[in-house]
């Protein structure tokens, strides 16, 4: 019957039989109690704290203000490499040749006008006794007048008004004849 009993179920065959059946009593053993000492161990719990102050709350301060302070930096290079760029290109224009020959002509005519209007005011000969003109948004007036004190000494001056584009008056009087070099 090739091991079979006659009711379908298998029939001890001897000794690798019974150590089959020790085999799997010491395994099940071994299981239960495992599984009864896994109740009495004892552990810790598991605590994980992030290293990262945004994440842990822990010197978050400190590190938004070193952060901030990066940011900060970063900001004042690039807004001072601007602002040197800047300079050097105004420095650059302005030592071209050109713009110092504009510089010099101006100077000079400057220095044509002022010698015509002193000229013009204290000449004796040929002086006049008023005038005006315009200069970048300014208008400068002047005129001859004898002013006398109260002791009747009598003074020719000039008075000058110089009127700013605001509407500012500033008078300048002026005595003509009165001390030498």
């Amino acid at each position: 019957m090739n091991g079979r009993t006659r009711y379908g179920g298998y029939k001890h065959l001897g000794w690798d039989d019974t150590v089959s059946w020790i085999t799997i009593f010491c395994i099940f053993t071994g299981l239960v109690i495992a599984g009864l000492w896994s109740f009495s161990a004892n552990a810790d719990e598991l605590v994980h704290g992030f290293k990262n102050p945004s994440f842990s709350g822990i010197g978050t301060s400190a590190h938004y203000l070193t952060v901030e302070n990066q940011e900060k930096s970063r900001r004042d290079e690039i807004q001072d490499d601007i602002e040197s760029a800047l300079k050097a290109a105004e420095r650059e224009a302005d030592n071209t040749t050109l713009a110092k020959f504009i510089r010099n002509l101006e100077s000079r005519i400057y220095a044509q006008l002022s010698k015509q209007l002193v000229d013009n005011m204290f000449g004796n000969e040929e002086s006049s006794l008023m005038g005006s003109f315009t200069l970048e948004g300014n208008t400068i007036y002047y005129k001859r007048v004898n002013v006398c004190d109260a002791d009747g000494i009598c003074t020719d001056v000039i008075e000058m008004t110089i009127t700013d584009g605001e509407g500012s008056r500033t008078t300048i009087t002026i005595p003509i004849g009165t001390g030498g070099f």
